[in-house]
């Protein structure tokens, strides 16, 4: 049980999430030696690596590519940045890609071009076989580091000693989480969502249960809860700082839903002051933005929804149809380049790719694949055999509740 309360700790990975941030909105992928001077922290990787060019990295990975073949799957989150999406096999939304990753046992390798929690996911789902690989170890996520295994593993013996077992409480873990918190779902008789099936785990769980622990991002949590109609006042927000979360044994029963005090580094950026400044340009404008951002943004939207959704909403749309979006801005530079007959644009007018993400340049693709070829395996992602066992219920429960 938690005793008094903890010292308020920033993920460093939320204090970095500023370092790519831009007014120019000039992406363009620089020499590793260059990218190296924004400041945040990045795996250490050969010096020749360093100076390469783009060119000849685009060489370089082409070359691993054809000899490697159809021994290696590599899989692109729509975050990633273009010069390393570009070479994706498959690509998609957290959901779409764990998915394919339970459904792709031919490859011996799974290079995944995202972050680690989608890796960690990816080697819970593959088969004994095959090897996933991160290209950049450093490749985290701010969200995900604001639920830290001790701290929520304290929240839920508070939660259970209150309230009781799992007729009273089911944990939801969003897929931004780690393979730890995964396995603490499974073990207790909760489940994985992503923000494509958030509202259907939120039945299945309350089929069980009389709440829910949703973790760790409050936003996608709180939008899912009032969209279904929970009334606001049985929706909290648990403070991991905090004795019993800061609420008393009576609020706690008085709840429904309890958030975990967690956010996305990128989509609370955008705002309602962005939303009217975009329809004050632009009269016509349709307004879809993730449900990670606040629920004042939300509010004032013309669409939510997951990347999917936004990808299907914006490549649908009429010719002449004006968008502006409020996601992670590779995802909508690439919707602009795709959709040359309508505008497309980021709400944000400073440009902020998730900083995580970011690190995943093509220099470290080409760095693994390399390793490979000589037989040798970089950065493998291992989840321990009994993390993974739970992890994979959760999951596999989501899987079946999405069909």
């Amino acid at each position: 049980m938690t005793i008094g309360s903890r010292q308020t700790v920033i993920p460093i990975t939320e204090l970095e999430q500023s370092a790519f941030c831009r007014t120019d909105g000039n992406l363009r992928t620089l020499t590793l030696e260059e990218e190296f001077q924004a400041g945040v922290r990045w795996q250490k990787v050969p010096i020749r690596y360093l100076k390469m060019t783009p060119e000849e990295v685009d060489a370089g990975i082409a070359s691993a590519r054809e000899t490697l073949g159809d021994q290696v799957l590599l899989l692109g989150h729509h975050y990633q940045r273009e010069d390393v999406f570009r070479y994706a096999d498959l690509s998609g939304d957290s959901y779409k890609l764990s998915r394919l990753a339970s459904e792709r046992k031919d490859a011996e390798y799974i290079v995944f071009c995202g972050v680690h929690f989608m890796a960690e996911t990816a080697d819970i789902l593959s088969g004994p076989e095959q090897t996933v690989i991160l290209p950049n170890m450093a490749a985290g996520c701010s969200m995900a580091d604001m639920a830290q295994t001790e701290d929520v593993e304290d929240a839920w013996e508070d939660l259970t000693s209150v309230l009781g077992g799992q007729d009273e409480i089911v944990p939801i873990t969003y897929m931004n989480s780690t393979a730890d918190i995964k396995a603490l779902c499974g073990r207790n008789g909760g489940i994985v969502c992503t923000s494509s099936n958030a509202d259907l785990t939120f039945d299945w769980a309350f089929e069980r249960s009389k709440r829910v622990l949703f973790l760790p991002d409050q936003h996608l949590g709180r939008n899912t809860a009032l969209a279904m109609g929970i009334p606001e006042d049985e929706i909290i927000v648990w403070n991991p700082y905090a004795p019993m979360g800061g609420h008393t044994p009576e609020v706690l029963r008085r709840s429904r839903v309890i958030l975990w005090q967690g956010h996305c580094s990128v989509h609370t950026r955008f705002t309602p002051k962005q939303i009217q400044e975009s329809r004050d340009k632009y009269p016509e404008v349709n307004v879809v933005v993730h449900p990670e951002c606040t629920r004042e943004t939300v509010d004032v939207a013309d669409y939510v929804g997951s990347t999917e959704y936004i990808v299907k909403m914006v490549s649908e749309a009429p010719a002449g149809s004006v968008w502006g979006i409020g996601t992670e801005i590779n995802l909508v530079n690439r919707l602009a380049s795709e959709n040359p007959d309508k505008t497309v644009f980021c709400l944000d007018p400073i440009v902020c790719p998730c900083a995580t993400m970011y690190r995943i340049h093509p220099a470290y693709l080409l760095w693994v694949l390399d390793g490979l070829m000589a037989g040798l395996v970089i950065n493998p992602i291992k989840v321990p055999e009994k993390t993974a066992a739970d992890g994979r219920v959760a999951l596999q429960r989501m899987l079946d509740v999405a069909g």
